[in-house]
């Protein structure tokens, strides 16, 4: 017969409180059935673990196998904890690869609620184009992306909201000046600096100014720091510059009909931890409340 976990439970359990009663009282059994376990793990073992048939004290022998016991209790009781915990949840990790939009504005206020219900899950973001967030995905190198993504075979995606295209500009730049009726022909003497999201504007009056732009930025951070500094204008969706407009403003156009979408796509749900499920109610919930933006006037899906 093979040692068991319940053998080693009943032996530590009465090695250490020195009698078959408490201990059965400790482990929720009767004093017979400990009895009869502590037999059959002597009975393995070949030798006395106990000087006497009140089990107050432990042979040589018993010594050292009750350390080994102990140990190896601790070590499976632990290991059931962090199982339990995973399935509930309450630990594993969370690999998120998402937008660097997304990442500033919108999962904040996820990020806290969820760490809130979940403390102990690790979570890691990791901020990227959409084009790499949807290779990260492919490549089951993230379980959630966030961003600007096309379907992808076999991957969950619902659409989080889009977001109006516009111009975005220095404060003091004279477009600024008679914004509310601006219009694409109005940008056609000022450098346009270009970025990867301008390949989703359709429009047709936007073509002519794409194709005579010098200047590509796929990098935000740099794209703003240009236009910051006042090299060019550039044109993005409003919740890309949501966070940075304390020097430059965001301009709606009168005659644009292109919209950004951002959709939410993850690795099916039979492969994501609990952790990764939890997240995508979370997210799914806070959409439908009207918690996944707040403060911001967005159209949503």
């Amino acid at each position: 017969m093979a040692i068991k976990i319940e053998m080693l439970r009943c032996f530590t359990a009465v090695a250490q409180r020195g009698s078959l009663s408490e201990a059965a009282d400790a482990l929720g059994r009767t004093p017979s059935a400990v009895s009869m376990m502590l037999k059959q793990f002597e009975d393995h073992v070949g030798v006395a673990l106990f000087e006497t048939a009140r089990k107050s004290r432990l042979t040589p022998v018993g010594e050292l196998i009750f350390a080994e016991a102990r140990r190896e209790v601790s070590h499976f009781e632990n290991t059931v904890s962090v199982i339990e915990g995973i399935s509930r949840s309450e630990l594993g990790y969370l690999r998120l690869a998402v937008t660097p939009s997304v990442a500033s504005v919108i999962l904040p206020s996820v990020v806290f609620e969820f760490l809130r219900k979940f403390p102990k899950v690790h979570i890691d973001i990791r901020d990227m184009d959409s084009a790499a967030v949807a290779r990260e995905l492919a490549r089951e190198r993230a379980d959630i992306g966030i961003g600007t993504l096309s379907e992808i075979d076999g991957l969950p995606r619902i659409e989080l909201f889009n977001d109006a295209f516009g111009v975005v500009c220095r404060k003091d730049h004279p477009l600024a000046e008679n914004w509310d009726q601006l219009t694409w022909a109005d940008m056609g003497d000022h450098i346009l600096i270009a970025n990867g999201l301008c390949k989703l504007i359709t429009d047709p009056d936007f073509a002519p100014l794409l194709a005579k732009s010098r200047l590509m930025v796929p990098s935000s951070a740099s794209l703003l720091g240009l236009v910051r500094e006042g090299v060019g204008i550039t044109v993005l969706p409003r919740l890309a510059v949501s966070g940075v407009q304390e020097d430059m403003v965001f301009l709606p156009l009168v005659d644009a009909t292109a919209r950004r979408s951002v959709h939410m796509v993850s690795q099916p749900k039979n492969a994501l931890m609990p952790a990764a499920r939890e997240f995508l109610k979370l997210v799914t919930k806070m959409k439908r409340d009207g918690r996944l933006l707040p403060g911001l006037e967005f159209q949503k899906s």
